[in-house]
């Protein structure tokens, strides 16, 4: 059995990678290909870019629910294997887009095929044993370091000949995902550990209801709700910023993602088990909630590059945070419930990018145009920082009334 969970953890972990190089691969090249399509300047770009991203969320909000439930009543493997083939399917056509109206139409199919990322840690759940989650999780969070080390790199250096080419390299890897899940990835989830799916617990506005049966867990999910919101402020703008702060290009955009794909993979695939182990996993949480806002907060009043590079060094040191407590939080629920606080996690996630995007983008815009009453470029870093400070005082609260 422990032979069989090994396995599957290796075979769960480079679907997650492969996936992320594919999704690592176009975000360099994102904003050069809307101020093309657009005809717009980056700043404006980075507005569009923001509703490319609620596009995208507003999908995976109202699927994750879905998929999530689907998984629990046919088990994992179907329903990874579904959403592969459509990323693939969506990088092929984004690599053709014509208009912004195109890459709007592929970041919907995108989010809907998204939705699967709460049935991919539900499988590391199902097979794994309660001490060992946090090391797990944190290996999926690896995986997405690692990712974002191999696909921004490429894509940033592919982007400087082609703005295209990341889009059809993406789409060969989530195709060769796929088919490596096909022939490979086992189903974790026993017949004896399902439950009927049930169109009231799977819609998206049931996660709301969702919340209230885990009434413990409230305030985690308050506080991950503004973690996921500040987060978002990095991915929505950290291209647009520093190409337009530092005059970056696609390959430096990229080279710097990488950077942080190799802090984020050793955070969470080696630091992670040792903070763990010796502060245990409440005192781990808030530091890592700390380093988290620290980093941001240094994001927008950088002066120089140096400033930048340190405070990204102080933000992935962050990453202790996110599976530590996702780990605990999954250790309060039952097996059969796995898929849906999992997809609690996913619909947060989802619903914090429904509203962070467009209000991070028009912050960055609004405080870099010429005419901007304040000249503050970094005004959406320094909001993100205050919620994750708002959201490490209350899971510091919730802590103390948790069973670890």
């Amino acid at each position: 059995m422990a032979s069989h969970s090994k396995a599957s953890i290796r075979f769960i972990f480079l679907t997650i990678l492969i996936d992320c190089i594919g999704f690592g691969l176009i975000i360099p090249v994102t904003p050069r290909l809307i101020e093309l399509l657009a005809h717009v300047s980056v700043t404006q770009a980075a507005t569009i870019g923001g509703w490319l991203v609620f596009a995208y969320s507003v999908m995976q909000f109202l699927f994750s629910p879905v998929l999530g439930g689907l998984s629990d009543r046919f088990g994992r493997r179907p329903v990874i294997l579904m959403s592969l083939l459509g990323l693939g399917i969506d990088y092929v056509l984004l690599a053709f887009a014509p208009s912004v109206e195109w890459l709007f139409l592929g970041r919907v199919i995108a989010g809907i095929c998204g939705a699967s990322f709460s049935t991919a840690t539900a499988y590391i759940a199902d097979i794994s044993a309660p001490e060992e989650k946090a090391k797990n999780f944190g290996m999926v969070g690896a995986a997405f370091g690692i990712g974002f080390i191999i696909g921004p790199i490429i894509g940033g250096l592919a982007g400087k000949f082609d703005l295209r080419l990341p889009f059809y390299l993406a789409a060969g890897f989530s195709l060769l995902n796929f088919l490596y899940g096909f022939f490979v990835l086992p189903e974790s989830l026993p017949a004896n550990k399902r439950r009927l799916f049930e169109w009231k617990r799977a819609n998206p506005i049931s996660l709301f209801t969702n919340l209230l049966r885990f009434p413990k867990l409230i305030v985690f999910f308050v506080g991950l709700f503004m973690l996921f919101l500040a987060g978002k402020s990095v991915e929505v703008t950290w291209s647009y910023y520093t190409m337009f702060r530092f005059r970056w290009d696609e390959a430096q955009v990229g080279l710097s993602l990488g950077l942080v794909g190799v802090l984020v993979g050793i955070v969470q695939g080696v630091l992670i088990g040792v903070v763990n182990k010796k502060y245990g996993q409440a005192k781990a949480i808030v530091i890592g909630a700390l380093f988290y806002s620290l980093g941001l907060l240094g994001f927008s009043v950088s002066a120089n590059v140096y400033i930048l590079y340190g405070a990204l060094l102080v933000y992935c040191f962050g990453g202790i945070c996110p599976p530590t407590l996702q780990s605990l939080i999954s250790n309060q629920v039952a097996d059969t419930e796995q898929g849906e606080l999992q997809g609690i996690f996913t619909g947060l996630m989802s619903l914090a990018a429904i509203v962070s995007p467009p209000l991070m983008s028009f912050l960055f815009y609004n405080f870099s145009k010429p005419d901007a009453f304040v000249y503050f470029p970094g005004a959406a870093f320094f909001i993100a920082s205050l919620l994750v400070f708002g959201s490490m005082l209350l899971f510091a609260k919730g802590l103390k009334h948790l069973k670890q």
